[in-house]
C-alpha cells in the first residue's frame, strides 16, 4: 500500500534526525555451555559440567559476552515520535505508552458538526463489531486536531455525550507542533478555515502493539469489514 510506504518513510526521517533518540546496550554475564559434540543438538547449560552423553567438557556457546538491545521499537513505529500528550483526564502520556495494545486511532476536533460526527459514528461501529472480550488489549484513542479549543476537560464531556469513556477509549490533546507531526505520519490532512472549523481527511488507522501500521480505512460511513478483520488479526498476534 502506497500510503504505509510513505508513513513508513516519514516515521524513519523522524527518527533520523530527532536528538532524543537513544539506544542502550546491557551486558549479559550469563554464559551458556553446550557439549563441543552437540551430543544433544542445541541443548544448552547455564552451568560448567560434562556432557551426559559423551562425558567431555562443556564449552561456552560463545567466547563473546551477549548483548541485549533494550529499546525494541521499529523504525516504522509511531512510538519513535517523543511528544508529550494531556488525556481527556488531564494526565501526561507519550505515544509509547499506549505500547503493547492494538490501536485504532483517528483525528476529529469536537466543534465540528460534519465529518467528525460521522467518523465517531465510524469508531463506534467498528468498537461494536469486535468481541469485547479484546477490549484490554485494544485502545481506541482519538487526536484533537484543534489543541487550542479541546482542553482535556471538553474532551472529557465529548467522550460522556458520545459514549466513550470506558476505559479502551483515549481521547489525546497535543500541541500544534505534535499534532502536525502525527498528522504527517498518518497522511491526515488538516486545514483551519475559520477560528473553530478544519477541513480535514477522513482516515480511521490501525496500528499494532509495537505502534506499526498495519491498515488504514479512508472515507465516511464505508464498509469497516476490513479494518474489523485487520484489527481481529492483529489482536490476536
Amino acid at each position: 500500500m502506497r500510503i504505509i510506504k510513505y508513513i513508513t518513510i516519514i516515521l524513519f526521517s523522524i527518527v533520523l534526525f530527532s536528538s532524543c533518540k537513544k539506544e542502550k546496550n546491557d551486558t549479559s554475564s550469563n554464559i551458556v555451555y553446550e557439549c563441543p559434540m552437540l551430543c544433544e543438538g542445541d541443548k544448552t547449560y547455564t552451568e560448567e559440567g560434562s556432557c551426559p552423553v559423551c562425558k567431555m567438557d562443556l564449552k561456552p556457546q560463545s567466547q563473546e559476552i551477549s548483548k541485549v538491545l533494550e529499546t525494541d521499537i521499529s523504525e516504522s513505529s509511531i512510538f519513535n515520535l517523543t511528544s508529550e500528550w494531556k488525556t481527556e483526564e488531564n494526565k501526561h502520556i507519550y505515544l509509547k505508552d499506549l505500547k503493547g495494545k492494538t490501536l485504532v486511532m483517528v483525528m476529529i476536533y469536537t466543534t465540528c458538526k460534519a465529518a467528525c460526527p460521522r467518523l465517531v459514528a465510524d469508531m463506534r461501529n467498528i468498537e461494536a463489531k469486535v468481541p469485547e472480550k479484546y477490549n484490554d488489549d485494544l485502545q481506541y484513542v482519538l487526536i484533537s486536531i484543534d489543541p487550542k479549543n479541546d482542553t482535556p476537560k471538553k474532551l472529557k464531556e465529548f467522550a460522556k455525550e458520545n459514549y466513550m469513556d470506558d476505559e479502551h477509549w483515549t481521547f489525546l490533546q497535543g500541541t500544534e507542533e505534535s499534532v502536525r507531526e502525527f498528522a504527517n505520519v498518518l497522511a491526515v490532512k488538516y486545514k483551519q478555515i475559520s477560528p473553530l472549523d478544519f477541513s480535514h481527511s477522513n482516515i480511521i488507522s490501525v496500528f499494532n502493539s509495537e505502534g506499526e501500521l498495519v491498515h488504514q480505512q479512508e472515507g465516511l460511513g464505508v464498509d469497516n469489514k476490513e479494518t474489523v478483520a485487520s484489527i481481529l488479526e492483529t489482536v490476536k498476534n
